[in-house]
């Protein structure tokens, strides 16, 4: 009986030797020093204009910018319902006497993983994810891999191990190479700064009862577990596409459409509630964290979470029907 360690640490070599892995860590070597400079130019700019560095002042015109946008007639309600959370959001803090932004390493790579996870981490995994299984159709290589004297379901659960430990590397470069890029700007500190979370959002209002402070490294610890599980499901999906598809052109075209889709209905889909129940609309999971307005009403950390893990373990299922029934004739 074969174990499954030797089928995991062939597949790994072979997700190595595509050379793909280098890619994703070369693009985020380019693009995190990019926001870097970018947020450098925010602080700059904000020091032009306030005249201070004192971020009570960004928060106090961050407050009377969007109240008086929300009595405008020109702006969407949408549009108003989050400005009046992120006011009661910036009044709680400044209230507090905590910056939420405090520029160091740490915050850095909070903000960025928080705003990666919609799209931007899902594409890194998909492009690792989105060929395990058809790219061995157009190699040739599907025949000689489903003819060997292993069972099928093992072969598939030596991919599906191999995708959980590359997202995890993946997930974790980003975070160690956002920290260590961007601390050289701003400093290596910020882990014991406090961090508020549990707001939760009801209605047009936002409910302080439950907030606690937390260390920021503790804050940045639940963060990355929501960033992980987030981009696991991405993985398993790309999984099951690659099942599904034999071309990996294909596949990759149509994770790509649903994940650039999920973005644009994030921001689009308010009053279509049965929306609420795809995948990609509950991808960020770190807002809820932080209190943001929810896309759709209804939705919370719970359920998003369930929503994920029901199409996860769907996908599971059927790639692994798919699989172990597959023609490799036709």
């Amino acid at each position: 009986m074969v174990s499954l360690y030797p089928l995991v640490k062939n597949e790994c070599i072979k997700i190595v030797k595509k050379k793909r892995l280098l890619v994703v860590l070369l693009i985020l070597a380019a693009l995190i020093p990019m926001f870097t400079f970018a947020q450098m130019k925010v602080a700059q700019n904000n020091l032009k204009q306030f005249g201070t560095k004192d971020w009570r002042a960004e928060q106090r015109q961050k407050i009377t910018d969007y109240t008086r946008s929300i009595g405008s007639a020109r702006v969407p309600e949408e549009w108003k319902q989050f400005r009046r959370v992120e006011v009661i959001l910036a009044q709680y803090y400044l209230d507090k006497d905590v910056n939420p932004a405090e520029p160091n390493g740490v915050t850095f790579t909070r903000e960025f993983l928080k705003n990666a996870v919609g799209l931007f981490i899902p594409l890194m995994i998909m492009v690792i994810a989105s060929d395990l299984v058809s790219s061995e159709h157009s190699t040739g290589t599907i025949k000689l891999l489903l003819t060997r004297p292993v069972e099928r379901w093992k072969i598939l659960m030596s991919k599906l191990i191999s995708i959980i430990l590359f997202t995890s590397l993946i997930v974790t470069c980003t975070a160690l190479l956002c920290y260590l890029i961007s601390g050289i700007v701003f400093g290596y500190g910020g882990w014991d700064m406090p961090i508020f979370f549990g707001f939760k959002v009801v209605g047009t209002e936002v409910d302080t009862s439950y907030v606690r402070p937390v260390e920021q490294w503790l804050y940045l610890i639940m963060e990355f577990g929501l960033v992980w599980y987030s981009a696991l499901i991405v993985a398993v999906m790309s999984l099951m596409v690659s099942v599904m598809i034999r071309s990996t052109a294909a596949g990759m075209g149509l994770m790509l459409a649903v994940l650039i889709s999920g973005t644009i209905l994030t921001n689009m889909v308010s009053s279509w509630e049965t929306a609420k129940y795809l995948f990609m609309v509950n991808l960020r999971l770190t807002d809820y964290l932080t209190g943001s307005l929810p896309p759709i009403k209804g939705m919370d950390l719970p359920f998003s979470l369930m929503v994920l893990t029901a199409w996860g373990a769907a996908s599971i299922i059927a790639s692994f029907v798919v699989f172990t029934k597959k023609d490799i004739l036709n």
